[in-house]
């Protein structure tokens, strides 16, 4: 019979995340929470207290409970209670603690993901969004020294081209430094959900882009992409070879990325919403129908469980309809 509570165990459990499992600390920040919220339900108790029963009137709860704006939680919000409480079971399991078997935790069924992305026509006007009001003479004049609106238009543009072209996560790109893109070798490591790296490679045209943004500006910020709007209230005064200057040594946050994105989305003409992960999944989209398999393409993404690259069977399937279609009942009415 275990001796300690529940709370006890719990600290245990998050050090465990830290130490040897090495979770990002917003996961931690998240685990911390649900499993808060269950033991303030439950109380602290001992963890044979946490039966087959209670799993089901908190599951009953949970559906029944309402956020700050009066609507119930989503599915996956509670899958998430869920996911975290049968994480620390094995946790407890691991540690011969007598408590409900993880595997008696079942999540709730959620309805199929539709994958949203952007190809053709829809996709060409993105990208060029940018430059749509910005004519060939203005670039050309600003080429060396582009004002704060051409700039803009280059970080824009560089941004757009990049996530199309790495597949990048919307808060993967806004913590990119300088430093860590090679240009020269068309690679990096981008270090993303859950503290894992990955490589991602750079197309031609965002390798251009990121080159042509880098050149037009003069500031010392380390990040790749940062806000250029001198309201921002982000800049400090450093003193730099005896003179003091402006710094501003912050990156655009992902918000902005989003709001930046849909912009140029109703530009584009494209009704259907559109955000940053929209082209990460044109990314993975464009990679599945140009013949990449799925497991290259889960590598490419960092998804650590083949199941959720599997949203995208959906262009896999439209190969097989292909195939279906050049080779089934050719024989048929002959002779």
């Amino acid at each position: 019979m275990s001796q300690k509570l529940i709370k006890k165990y719990l600290q245990d459990f998050l050090e465990h995340l830290e130490i040897e499992k090495n979770r990002s600390e917003k996961t931690i920040q998240n685990y911390d929470f649900y499993l808060n919220r269950f033991v303030g339900w439950l109380g602290d108790k001992k963890p044979e207290a946490i039966t087959g029963e209670k799993m089901r009137k908190f599951r009953l709860w949970l559906n029944r409970l309402v956020d700050v704006h009066g609507d119930p939680l989503k599915k996956n919000t509670q899958n998430y209670h869920l996911i975290a409480l049968r994480s620390f079971l094995k946790y407890l399991a691991k540690r011969d603690v007598d408590t409900l078997a993880p595997e008696k935790i079942e999540l709730m069924k959620m309805p199929d993901r539709e994958v949203s992305f952007l190809e053709g026509g829809d996709l060409d006007r993105l990208l060029e969004a940018p430059f749509k009001n910005i004519n060939n003479k203005s670039l050309e004049k600003n080429e060396k020294k582009a004002s704060n609106t051409v700039l803009i238009a280059f970080r824009d543009k560089a941004i757009l081209e990049l996530l199309f072209s790495a597949g990048l996560r919307v808060s993967e790109l806004s913590k990119l430094k300088i430093q860590n893109i090679n240009l020269k070798k068309e690679e990096f490591t981008i270090l993303g959900k859950g503290g894992k790296s990955r490589v991602v490679f750079l197309s031609e045209q965002s390798k251009y882009w990121l080159k042509k943004y880098l050149e037009a500006r003069k500031d010392m910020n380390p990040y790749m992409f940062i806000s250029h709007d001198k309201r921002s209230g982000n800049s400090k005064t450093v003193k730099v070879k005896g003179k003091r200057v402006e710094v501003d040594d912050r990156p655009i946050t992902p918000r902005s990325v989003q709001r930046m994105v849909q912009k140029y989305a109703r530009a584009a003409g494209i009704t259907k919403p559109v955000t940053p992960h929209t082209l990460r999944h044109s990314y993975a989209t464009d990679l599945l129908q140009n013949g990449a398999d799925i497991r290259s393409v889960q590598t490419m993404l960092g998804h650590s469980s083949i199941t959720t690259t599997q949203l995208y069977t959906h262009i896999t399937d439209r190969g097989l309809k292909n195939i279906y279609k050049k080779f089934h009942g050719k024989k048929r009415g002959e002779g």
